[in-house]
């Protein structure tokens, strides 16, 4: 069985022709634009009345109002979705602990299992992402590790 070492895999080429490296790059845009258009939302509550998923723990917590607290959730996704784009090895374990938490809060809502089990998989989906980053260059000159 061969085993890729840490500066093996700093090294690998982005070859688009490379199963690994469309499935990075398939995750790294995903986890870009999803975090950046649910973030957006926020703001325009066009999906859907998002302090709906707050628990009401959440807002006896911290100050302001489900709808402030939701407006402060926007900027952390929109921040994530670029974390990603710019230094996908960093912004995959930033979005999977966001993921973390989200699913934490719709357990203690109550009522969104399927949207929490859901989560799970977008969790998985991007800690795959954060450890295919860490074996593709960022610009794809070779040597260059993805941040």
């Amino acid at each position: 069985m061969t085993s890729i070492t840490a500066d093996a895999a700093d090294t690998r080429r982005a070859d688009p022709t490379d199963p690994a490296f469309q499935a990075f790059t398939l995750l790294r845009v995903g986890f870009t634009v999803a975090p950046i258009l649910f973030g957006l939302d926020k703001f325009t509550e066009v999906m859907v009345d998002w302090s709906t998923y707050l628990w009401s723990g959440v807002v006896s917590v911290l100050p302001g109002s489900a709808d402030a607290i939701m407006l402060g959730v926007g900027v952390v996704e929109i921040a994530a979705g670029v974390l990603v784009a710019v230094r996908p090895r960093i912004g995959g374990y930033v979005v999977a602990a966001w993921l973390a938490g989200i699913i934490v809060n719709l357990l203690l809502v109550g009522g969104f299992l399927d949207i929490a089990l859901r989560d799970v998989g977008l969790l998985i989906g991007a800690l795959a992402l954060a450890r295919l980053a860490a074996g593709f260059p960022a610009t794809g000159t070779p040597g260059t590790a993805s941040r």
